[in-house]
């Protein structure tokens, strides 16, 4: 072989390997994108299944208010499930963007799929007390077609970004120039500034923030020490105390005066919750208590208003103490601690008593709802027929009472004679007629004798207008302090205690 022919021949080898090389190199690449090709279908149809998992919570979520707006409250637990539904809804959105925009990155990639873009209702305006900051992008100065200068505006196009500007902290400087007389040399000067507590630095702005963030909010001191750091000021912790109880001091005239309008009502709802309390070598339970003033459901025109308490244990002596001046119609629950305010002889005059519909009916639905005797498991008692008809009975009642809520006291009680009293009186005959039947021991039973022992308490809205059905309304001002609870976990100590109940006092 001729060393031309040696030459030719290994070009030909080379030749050939280039082209299996480009072929695989082809290949590789055309598996590349069917395999981005399909990672994109994939993201698209993963972004569509979202999106319609997002659209079906947002209709059940729709279903259901609409549900209540039409029947009302069908159970206890109905806010629950709306609250449920909007947790789940909002987690099913946030995935659903997300699944998009992946989806849209996937889909970019490739030209055989087409990106996947999410049906979405029209967004509502910003609300017009907003203030608006007008920017303007600079317009051209000729044709970006023909170079020409002769440009004239036809319109224009406007897009409204929502934006927040964080906080911003400021020192005020307030000069107090000083003056002399040319005549008697006597120096003068403009007075001080008014400070909201005193030898304050704190402007009102800062110390209702502290105060409303501590209460309100429910955040600890020490979270809004550390809050503030991280905005370049350094606030001690008990530099923040300080003004607290500064506040606490200041504020106390109001709440004395939301104190005396609590307690000239004719009528109060009362309740009591627990409240961790730091002790000695542990953690100790303190009561916050609640009365409420609110005539609005009896026609009332004087405001609502609510004043806290607090004590160190749940003995009787303080609701006693608390209400040593009130003298009306006190709705609670049948806690014993009250019933020295319902004595004969008590000065001024004896409390009057009525109960809570709410309680009563919540020992029946436990006793017939089906949900909850599924989560108990296979110790859970059977659902009770005559609990879940006790239930149907009493909620008749509150079908009523609905019908009723703010007419005045004697629209109320004409009402409630002519429509509640034939239900009461079928309630109390059913009631007494199926628990003649049952042992003493059915949980049913005991139920219907919480009832049928107080019947009288029950019964006193058909008499007396002003009388609600429930003890709702101490219930819903407690449930600040429920939530909280888990914020702050516990009260510093007993004057810390009596501080947090002047602070929910103030509205």
């Amino acid at each position: 072989m001729t060393e031309g022919s040696g030459i030719d021949a290994l070009r030909k080898a080379l030749a050939a390997a280039e082209a299996r090389a480009c072929e695989a190199e082809a290949k590789a690449i055309d598996a590349e994108a069917k395999a981005t090709e399909a990672e994109a279908r994939a993201a698209v149809a993963v972004a569509k299944v979202s999106d319609a998992a997002a659209e079906i919570a947002f209709l059940k979520l729709a279903i259901e208010k609409l549900r209540r707006e039409l029947y009302g409250q069908r159970s206890e637990r109905k806010q629950r499930l709306l609250d449920q539904l909007e947790l789940q809804l909002d987690e099913l959105e946030a995935s659903a963007t997300e699944d998009e925009l992946a989806a849209e990155k996937a889909a970019a990639e490739t030209t055989e799929v087409t990106g996947f873009r999410r049906r979405r209702s029209g967004r509502k305006p910003f609300p017009a007390h907003l203030p608006r900051e007008r920017v303007v992008v600079p317009a051209p100065t000729s044709c970006s077609c023909c170079g020409s200068e002769k440009l004239s505006k036809i319109g224009e196009d406007v897009t409204e970004t929502l934006e927040v500007i964080p906080r911003r902290w400021k020192v005020i400087q307030t000069v107090r120039e000083k003056f002399t007389c040319r005549d008697c040399e006597k120096i003068g000067q403009p007075p001080a500034p008014f400070h909201a507590t005193p030898r304050g630095w704190a402007g009102p702005n800062l110390l209702a923030t502290i105060v409303f963030e501590k209460y309100g909010q429910h955040q600890p001191l020490n979270r809004q020490r550390d809050r503030y750091a991280r905005e370049g000021v350094d606030l001690s912790l008990s530099t923040l105390a300080d003004q607290v109880g500064a506040c606490a001091v200041a504020l106390r005239p109001l709440h004395d005066l939301i104190e005396a309008h609590v307690m000239a009502a004719e009528r109060l709802h009362g309740d009591d919750t627990p409240v961790p309390v730091l002790a000695r070598g542990k953690c100790a339970t303190g009561r916050a208590w609640v009365y409420v003033r609110d005539d609005r459901p009896f026609g009332g025109a004087d405001p609502p208003a609510v004043l806290f308490r607090y004590s160190r244990d749940r003995s009787g002596v303080h609701p006693v103490e608390h209400l040593k001046s009130f003298a009306g119609i006190l709705q609670a629950d049948i806690y014993a601690g009250y019933n020295r305010l319902y004595e004969a002889g008590r000065s001024p005059e004896p409390v009057t008593e009525a109960a809570c519909w709410a309680h009563s009916r919540r020992k029946f639905f436990e006793l017939a709802d089906i949900a909850a005797g599924k989560r108990r498991g296979g110790n859970a008692p059977p659902i009770s027929p005559l609990a879940l008809e006790a239930v149907k009975r009493i909620d008749l009642l509150f079908d009523i009472e609905r019908g009723i809520v703010g007419k005045s006291a004697t629209e109320r009680l004409a009402a409630r004679h002519e429509l509640s009293a034939p239900v009461l009186a079928d309630l109390k005959d059913w009631m007494r007629a199926e628990r003649g039947k049952l042992s003493r021991h059915s949980p049913v039973a005991k139920a219907m004798d919480y009832m049928l022992k107080r019947w009288e308490l029950f019964a006193r809205f058909v008499d007396d207008g002003r009388v609600c059905l429930t003890n709702n309304a101490a219930e819903r001002c407690l449930r600040g302090i429920a939530l909280g609870r888990k914020s702050w976990l516990f009260c510093g100590s007993d004057r810390g205690g009596v501080r947090a109940a002047a602070m929910y006092t103030l509205p």
